[in-house]
Parts: C-alpha cells; sequence; structure tokens
C-alpha cells in the first residue's frame, strides 16, 4: 500500500562509495553555469581574435601579464583610464625610413628585423640612429609582418605616434592673442595628405597661426603629410574641427574675414578687404573646389588670376600663393 515502508523494495537502502547509485550534487556548477557573464569584450580586447593580434604589444587596451580584461589588475584594481587617441601611423621599407629619419618625423619605436641584410640605405639607418639617440628594437621577421600588416617593410619600420590635433577654439585664442594680425588656413576636402602638407609648410614660412581640417572626408596628418610639411608639422598646430562650417562661423564672429579661393571669383586675392586685420583664408579641393556650404559662409570668395589655358592650380599651390599675397599686402 502507498506509504507502507515495510513493503519489500519500499526503503531504499543507503550505498557505500562511487556507483553505488547515490545521485552526487553539482555543486552550484549547473547554478553558476546559467548565469550570465556580462557584456561580451571588444574585438582587439580578446587574445584569440585576430583585431587582438593586429595590435601591437603595448597598445592601450591590450591585456598584459598579469591584468585581466581590459587591463583591469586582476588583484582587484580598478581599470585604467582609456584614452581616445587616433591611430598610430607606420612608415616602411629602406628609403622611406631613412628619409622619414632625416626629414625629422617624430618617432615612436623604431624596429629592425633579426639577420636582415645590411645595404648602404640601412647601414645609414643604423648610423643616423646612433648619432640621435633613437632606439632600434630588434623584431622577428615575423612580428615586423604582423605589425605593419603585411606590408613590404624590408625588414625596417618606423611607428610614428598619433597626431595631437588642437581644438578650433585654442587655435581661435592663440591666433588673437598674437601680437601680429592673425591669419588661418582652413581646408575644405583636401583628401591628399600630401597637399596637406605642402599645405601647412606653406603657412609656416608665411607665419600663419595655424591650419584648420574636418574630422570627416579630409586629409589627416599622416607620415605623407609629415614628411612633405619638411618638419612644419611640428611648429604650425592644426586643429581639427567636427563641422567646419559652424567653425567658419564662429571665426567670423570672432572678427576673422573669411576669404574663400574659388577659380571663377572676380576679386583678386590682393583685394581681401579688411586684409590687415584676422583673415581666414579657405582652400579647397582642386577637382571640386570649395562646397556650398562653405562658399555660403565666406564673406568673401577670390581668385589668383592665372593663364585662360590653365583649369586650376594645384590646391597646396593656390594656398601658397594666396599666403603670400596677404602677408604682401600687409606690408
Amino acid at each position: 500500500m502507498p506509504g507502507n515502508s515495510s513493503r519489500k523494495g519500499a526503503v531504499r537502502k543507503r550505498g557505500k562509495g562511487v556507483g553505488s547509485g547515490n545521485t552526487a550534487g553539482s555543486g552550484g556548477r549547473v547554478r553558476r553555469g546559467l548565469e550570465g557573464k556580462g557584456p561580451t569584450p571588444k574585438a582587439e580586447d580578446r587574445p584569440y581574435h585576430k583585431a587582438y593580434r593586429r595590435r601591437g604589444p603595448n597598445e592601450p587596451g591590450k591585456t598584459q601579464p598579469g591584468q585581466g580584461h581590459a587591463g583591469q589588475a586582476r588583484s582587484g584594481g580598478r581599470p585604467r583610464t582609456e584614452v581616445k587617441r587616433s591611430g598610430d601611423d607606420w612608415v616602411i621599407g629602406r628609403n622611406p625610413v631613412l628619409e622619414a629619419l632625416q626629414a625629422g618625423l617624430p618617432v615612436r619605436r623604431a624596429y629592425v628585423a633579426d639577420g636582415v641584410e645590411r645595404d648602404d640605405r640601412l647601414r645609414e639607418i643604423l648610423r643616423y640612429a646612433a648619432d640621435h639617440g633613437i632606439a632600434l628594437l630588434q623584431a622577428t621577421r615575423a612580428e615586423l609582418d604582423r605589425l605593419t600588416h603585411g606590408a613590404a617593410h624590408q625588414g625596417v619600420a618606423l611607428q610614428l605616434p598619433p597626431y595631437e590635433y588642437l581644438h578650433p577654439d585654442d587655435l581661435l585664442a592663440e591666433a588673437l592673442d598674437a601680437a601680429e594680425p592673425a591669419l588661418v588656413v582652413a581646408c575644405d576636402s583636401i583628401t591628399d595628405p600630401r597637399n596637406l602638407g605642402a599645405i601647412i609648410r606653406s603657412a609656416a614660412a608665411f607665419g600663419a597661426a595655424g591650419v584648420i581640417i574636418p574630422e570627416r572626408r579630409s586629409a589627416q596628418v599622416t607620415a605623407a603629410a609629415w614628411k612633405t610639411s619638411a618638419g612644419a608639422a611640428a611648429r604650425v598646430p592644426v586643429a581639427r574641427a567636427t563641422n567646419l562650417n559652424r567653425t567658419l562661423r564662429q571665426y567670423a564672429d570672432a572678427g576673422f574675414v573669411v576669404a574663400g579661393l574659388a577659380g571663377e571669383a572676380d576679386l583678386d586675392v590682393a583685394g581681401i578687404p579688411g586684409v590687415d586685420g584676422p583673415v581666414l583664408l579657405v582652400v579647397g579641393s582642386e577637382g571640386d573646389g570649395l562646397a556650398r556650404l562653405v562658399r555660403e559662409n565666406c564673406d568673401v570668395l577670390v581668385s589668383i588670376p592665372i593663364n585662360s589655358e590653365v583649369e586650376s592650380l594645384n590646391a597646396s599651390v593656390a594656398a601658397s600663393i594666396a599666403l603670400y599675397e596677404v602677408t604682401r599686402c600687409r606690408g
């Protein structure tokens, strides 16, 4: 009968040892397995992911020995503050590396592959690095391939630090505080970094306070721009604007004459009104020129007289001529 413990087989005998029929508990393993494990880490923070392997060994956010995820110490210390910075740039190949060193480009790290064949170029690189106190880090070819994403590095590579851009507000304040009348160059849709570097070089030559570039759809201060600027990128600040049109209006409100270079304009660069005061010179791309909204935010459009058989000038050449004219008109 139900509940009759005297019935044969109604009482289960307690077994002994493993395999006796007793059911062992999970010790909480099942319950813990059902718990959430938190947000999925970013790809670059997962050691098994290819995005993690593409990053350098000392990149911010990469887990180091003795650390947990995202650089947090396993002992319970708080995580490091993540610093937002633009990506590093690389110079690879023997000729480019030597030219970059001679041009005075800033160097974050310099690498040379183990057992690489030495020629005159490599000997010059080694000599220059020794004379200027630049440490050359030894790396295997496989490591250098990984760091440069499989590019043809010829056994040498330079890692440049991220360029530190100025805020347009800070550039505005510095320009207005200068003893001389302020002169600033803004670039609209300049996508070739060599053009940008040449504009920075011209800005330095003619005493401009700085250069403004948009954050998007524009060349940035990369190794190519550094090299073309011939070191001027270290002396002339470059500000990066989230919204170029808003920045133009801000400078106009501060007393700048915003003059845009346009090939079809009737007014010569030498005729910029108020040239003795603060001037913001806006340079557009060689192909499309100034964007429509940029034109609308210029106080005046000016041109450089050229032979009618030539459609336009290179953007950096036009910027150089216009900067010369402004400084000449100021005496």
